[in-house]
């Protein structure tokens, strides 16, 4: 495995993937610009042992709610996507067949058009989510989880080099949960993904595939799936769902994890599930108004730069498009239509700001 990870023609692959869509970057062209040379190098560091991680690059954002991502360095990143491409795969033919987060034709719409199925098709829902999510993953139980799939020791000496440079980034963001048997020095385990890694996503899912077996292996549960850490189970039973939630509950806590309790209720699939961004009924779906609120503040926003001379008209036609690409999944268009009349787009300034 570890000849083929570090092979040029990975490492090629990995540039590509790690730099679609971000050739415009500084980082990114400074490593192509002798990007040859650059791989060669990265080859050479990995297969002697020298390669280390560089420092990550830290910044809020706000929307949909507030997250502090972390960057790493662009060769580190060609270096996530050459792992990727060689693990990936392996653990992707052992995933659930409804966990829709970061896998290859999945996705955010088709895990709400698989929801929207199973809300017309059974009576009762119960959705729930992990608290803190990528803040609380343990490092012991993942790479416990990923030393059952992978031998290769200079493989899992990389993966632990990137599992330790994320240890500590999210600890702001992490509230201290002990578990059952925890003495006072379970406080000092690693735990946390950075938000914003490939490996971060990707680890994600083999965190939480042993959560999706549980639940549709031992419960029994033939209507379930899951995005990253939000997650839903169907059946025309409520008591079946209510003691699915009591062992679910107790899944997690073995997993060092724990779930929202306020929001992880049993309800009519009639009521209206809400499922990433959008409250989905057995006939319709509707945008969440925290989520059209928030498109029009950052339409207002792109329309004043517009106006500034500060983007181009191409950027702000982007960022309009994209949001409408993504609601109109949704009965949204009486809202689109209102929002984009009541922000029309002004006169353009004939003086540009640097």
């Amino acid at each position: 495995m570890w000849d083929l990870l570090t092979s040029w023609d990975n490492l090629w692959l990995a540039f590509g993937k790690a730099a679609r869509g971000k050739r415009g970057g500084l980082s990114v062209a400074a490593f192509e610009h002798q990007l040859a040379d650059h791989l060669l190098s990265l080859q050479a560091e990995l297969r002697d042992g020298t390669y280390r991680l560089g420092a990550y690059r830290h910044f809020v954002i706000h929307e949909p709610k507030r997250r502090r991502i972390s960057a790493a360095p662009f060769r580190d990143r060609v270096v996530h996507h050459a792992l990727c491409n060689l693990i990936e795969p392996v653990f992707d033919a052992r995933f659930i067949d409804h966990s829709y987060a970061n896998r290859v034709g999945k996705g955010t719409h088709r895990a709400v058009d698989q929801l929207q199925i199973w809300a017309k098709r059974y009576r009762y829902a119960l959705r729930m989510d992990v608290v803190q999510h990528f803040p609380s993953l343990d490092h012991g139980v993942l790479r416990a989880e990923i030393g059952r799939v992978v031998s290769d020791e200079r493989t899992l000496a990389l993966v632990d080099q990137i599992l330790a440079s994320g240890a500590g980034v999210l600890a702001g963001e992490y509230t201290p949960v002990y578990f059952a048997g925890d003495d006072l020095f379970a406080a000092n385990r690693q735990r946390g993904l950075p938000i914003g890694n490939l490996t971060s996503q990707f680890w994600s899912n083999v965190y939480m595939n042993d959560l999706d077996q549980f639940v549709t292996r031992e419960l029994g549960c033939a209507a379930y799936l899951r995005y990253v850490d939000d997650f839903c189970l169907f059946s025309d039973s409520k008591r079946a769902l209510w003691a699915w939630h009591t062992r679910i509950i107790g899944r997690l806590a073995g997993l060092r994890l724990t779930a929202h309790e306020r929001e992880a209720q049993v309800m009519p699939a009639t009521q209206g599930i809400p499922w990433l961004g959008f409250v989905v009924y057995p006939d319709r779906r509707l945008l969440k108004r925290r989520n059209a609120v928030a498109f029009t503040r950052r339409l207002r926003n792109a329309l004043d730069l517009y106006q500034l001379g500060r983007i181009s008209f191409a950027e702000l036609d982007a960022s309009i498009q994209g949001w409408i690409n993504h609601v109109r999944y949704a009965d949204t268009w009486g809202l689109r239509e209102h929002i984009l009349e009541s922000n029309p787009i002004g006169r353009r300034s004939s003086v540009t700001t640097p």
